[in-house]
């Protein structure tokens, strides 16, 4: 039997004395020899140099994940910017680290200049001269400056788009430049974030390689321990790529702030412990049941018949609610494979926006007997991990007893800036709530900001009042995101995805025996 690099060898030396002859070469100048010159023509074709032909466009187009190519199905001057999308804007120069502050309107990127544009349209001035557009949904809210719309002391201008832009963060804050002076204080306290915002948006549509998003493989459990005290500490025993630049940081945070949030909490060396105040005595008990399953014991597994070992059922995620975290790339959620080497999961990502924006990548299937919610299952990614999508309410499929029977050692909810207490949003999880209690699996929630997570906190206490058990206290994130985002209804109102976390679950009761014992 040969080795195999020398039949790889012998393979490729093959494949090119083939391609050799097969490939012909064309003049674009030269007509179609007549049978008398065939002779000469061959021996002019032998005499003459190969030509290489180039295309007309040398210009190389740059993904977030490594794709170089053009888009086929765009045409030849379609380009793929760092976001995805196709783009016919070919003249383009690449964006330098230090030419990344532009005007949002007069932006080289496109996306951004249609961003502007939105905003334009639909964002209103925050000067308090203007008259309320909305209810206000926190104390720190720019519309709390305006006066209430049944004042009668106070005489009010109608509402205004915003049209004049910050010369120090590039972005429409203002309906023009003397309300802009006026409430500069006021602009003051998120200029510099939203600064930061912009360079951090050309940042993405700079047409650079992106290093920070080529994430590791899995590593030996008995040889590797990773550390969860924070971020820096987490990317170094991951074995991520040294990570230098407080952009590149943010950016990677951005989307690995989902999967590490929940891996987190229920990692065996999470850093939220009852030492630190934040996770109680009944989150002990419950997280325990999880961290049971996820980290088993080694019991001598091998690819050999004498070396098989029964399986435990993957672990199932359910992530209600989910948006932006269903379209995250899979590379992203197979991260929690290589933190929990030894488990599998089934991440379920629940909610009528869970397929948003992804039509053209994975179509709908029709609702039938064998799949009665339309479900969209992605098990081809690994061995350790499977997707599934529903477009539909959790509380819909519960009353089906689709997922039922619910385990406490396998199963854990995932709501990621759920809105649980926003006036907009509130009435959808009022159904919710009380079925997930039933289960007595973990709820772990997320919020934009302090104020957000607390609002749903005392809306899940107004509503199910003692009927849940806290198991970690709300608070900040240690695996948050580090970038900001902009809301483009409102430039003033800036939030970081996943800032605070806390966890619940439904009460239990202990039936207890004469003595005084628990049974």
């Amino acid at each position: 039997m040969k080795p195999v690099a020398q039949t790889c060898r012998q393979c490729l030396g093959r494949l090119a004395t083939k391609s050799s002859h097969s490939v012909k070469r064309f003049n674009s100048s030269s007509t179609k020899a007549p049978p008398s010159a065939a002779t000469g023509t061959s021996q002019a074709l032998k005499n003459r140099k190969p030509s290489i032909l180039l295309p007309q466009s040398t210009k190389r187009t740059v993904t977030s994940f490594g794709s170089q190519q053009p888009s086929q199905s765009s045409g030849p001057d379609h380009y793929v910017t760092s976001l995805g999308h196709a783009s016919s804007d070919t003249s383009r120069a690449l964006l330098q680290p230090d030419n990344l502050f532009h005007s949002f309107t007069d932006s080289p990127s496109p996306e951004i200049r249609r961003r502007a544009a939105f905003m334009r349209q639909h964002a209103y001035c925050p000067h308090p001269s203007h008259q309320r557009t909305r209810v206000p949904t926190t104390p720190l809210d720019p519309e709390n400056r305006k006066p209430a719309p049944n004042d009668p002391e106070v005489t009010a201008s109608p509402p205004a788009h915003v049209k004049f832009e910050c010369p120090d963060c590039g972005i429409p804050v203002a309906c023009c430049q003397e309300h802009w002076e006026e409430d500069f204080e006021s602009h003051l306290e998120v200029c510099d974030t939203l600064r930061q915002i912009n360079e951090d948006d050309h940042d993405l549509h700079s047409g650079r390689f992106f290093p920070e998003f080529d994430y590791p493989g899995g590593q030996r459990a008995e040889e590797f321990v990773i550390n969860m005290a924070n971020w820096d500490t987490f990317l170094y025993t991951r074995d991520f790529n040294a990570i230098d630049d407080a952009r590149s940081m943010r950016q990677v945070t951005r989307l690995l702030t989902y999967p590490v949030t929940v891996a987190s909490v229920l990692h065996e060396l999470s850093p939220y412990n009852m030492r630190n105040g934040r996770l109680t005595a009944e989150g002990l008990r419950s997280f325990s049941a999880l961290r049971y399953t996820l980290h088993p014991p080694a019991m001598g597994e091998g690819n050999t018949i004498a070396t098989l070992r029964p399986k435990p059922p993957p672990i199932r995620i359910f992530i209600l609610g989910a948006r932006a975290e269903s379209s995250l790339p899979r590379a992203v959620w197979v991260q929690l494979t290589h933190l929990f080497p030894r488990s599998t999961f089934h991440v379920i990502f629940i909610g009528p926006e869970a397929m948003a924006n992804r039509e053209r990548e994975f179509p709908l299937p029709p609702r039938t007997d064998v799949n009665p919610f339309g479900g969209v299952v992605e098990d081809r990614i690994t061995k350790n991990i499977k997707i599934t999508s529903f477009v539909e309410y959790f509380h819909t499929m519960h009353q089906a007893q689709y997922f039922a029977p619910y385990d406490p050692y396998f199963d854990v909810f995932m709501l990621f800036h759920p809105g649980l207490g926003h006036p907009a949003s509130s009435h959808e999880w009022a159904e919710t709530i009380p079925m997930l209690l039933d289960t007595k699996c973990p709820i772990i929630c997320t919020g934009y900001t302090e104020w957000d997570m607390q609002r749903d906190r005392d809306w899940v206490d107004k509503q199910v009042g003692g009927e849940m058990d806290v198991l970690l206290e709300p608070g900040e994130n240690v695996f948050r995101s580090l970038r900001w985002d902009l809301n483009d209804l409102d430039p003033a109102d800036v939030s970081c995805g996943n800032w605070g976390l806390w966890a619940f679950r439904g009460k239990r009761y202990e039936a207890m025996s004469r003595d005084g014992e628990a049974a």
